[in-house]
Formats: C-alpha cells, structure tokens, sequence
C-alpha cells in the first residue's frame, strides 16, 4: 500500500493542477442563461467525464508509455517541464486568460449544448497538465492496489471540483478578483515547486541507469 506521504503528495498535485477555484468564474460564464438544476446537472457531466478521462491514464498511462518506448523517467522529466510551465502560467496570471479564450471558442462555436464534454471535461478539467500529472503519479503507484488508492485521490478530487462548481456563484463572490489572484499565484507556486521535484527524480532516476556497471 501507498504511505501517507504519497497519498497526500498526489493529492496536492492533482488538485493544483485541476484548479478548482480558477474554474468557477469560467464555469459561471460557460452556464450563463441556465438555471440553478441545469448548471448542477452540466457539472455532474464535466465532472464524471473529466475522472474518467483522468483514471483511464492512471490505469494505463505506464503501459502507454511502455508501448511507445518512453521510459519512466523521460516522462518524469518532459511531465516536470510541463507541470513548470503550467505553475509558471498561474504565477503570472497567463492559464487563466488561456482557459477563458477556450471558453469563448467552444460558445461562439455553437457547442453551449456539449460544454460539459468540451470545454468543460476536456481541456479545463483533464487538461494536458492534469494528464501530464496523472501518468507521473502512477509511476508512484505500480501495484494494483496502490492504483486503487490513486483512483480514490482522484475521486477525491473530483468531489472537490464538483462541489467547486456547484458554488461556483458563491465562491467567485467569496474570493473576489483579488482572493482569486492571491490563491493561483499560491497554487502556482507550489505546482512549481512539484515539477522540479519531478524533475530531479526523473534525473536521478536516469543518472542511476547510466552509471551503472
């Protein structure tokens, strides 16, 4: 079984980079007209395909990788340059401007009836970073009963989207412009923080093979 520290790192990870809070002012644009049951219903959707997505690479990203010949580490390494970059966005306030210019395409596009596939699930929820994520920590988890526990962080994680998005209203008052701004930047840090983290192990992961006998 996965220890506690491992539990609670990919909790952080996963839920930085899903970014509960950065959604609900999206999600509030993206169901503007609908009502209080419409809105619930479409983030029930987002949210359900959004951790399917998210545990289909969980459960099979190592394979993926193996099919493809990418080692581990390589992946851990391009994973952490990714997730970098992603924190380095929401330092500098650039994800969230790219989240609403997607949210914009999808509406002008006529895809208000499918918002909860896309955008919504896919890029906002299961974006490349969260993916990116995902595979990174199931490299953590081998053994089939670690991947269970992933799944239940996921779970865990979904339920907070979910809820995020059903106050979506009543958290975008609560933050503010301002408190939305303090707690990206916040977050954005600590996912930087999370990449080199990566980075290093990746690494040292690939230094260790090649100083081999």
């Amino acid at each position: 079984m996965a220890g506690l520290d491992q539990l609670i790192n990919a909790f952080t990870t996963l839920l930085v980079t899903t970014d509960p809070p950065g959604l609900a002012p999206i999600f509030l644009g993206l169901t503007a007209g609908m009502n209080r049951a419409e809105r619930r219903q479409t983030a029930l959707r987002g949210t359900i395909i959004g951790f399917f997505i998210l545990a289909v690479f969980a459960v099979t990203g190592a394979g993926l990788l193996s099919l493809l010949g990418i080692s581990l580490p390589a992946f851990r390494i391009a994973g952490g340059l990714l997730l970098f970059f992603i924190g380095f966005e929401m330092i500098f306030e650039k994800r969230q401007d790219r989240k609403e210019k997607a949210s914009e395409t999808a509406i002008t596009r006529d895809h208000i009836h499918n918002l909860a596939v896309f955008p919504l699930a896919i890029p906002l929820i299961s974006g490349p970073g969260a993916i990116s994520a995902t595979i990174l920590l199931a490299g953590n988890f081998p053994a089939p009963l670690e991947r269970i526990q992933l799944l239940g962080v996921i779970a865990v994680v979904f339920a907070i989207i979910f809820a995020a998005l059903v106050i979506a209203d009543r958290l975008d008052r609560i933050l503010g412009q301002t408190g939305r701004a303090i707690m990206t930047r916040l977050l954005g840090v600590l996912l930087s923080a999370l990449a080199v983290q990566f980075v290093i192990d990746g690494l040292r992961a690939t230094l260790t093979v090649y100083s081999g006998p």
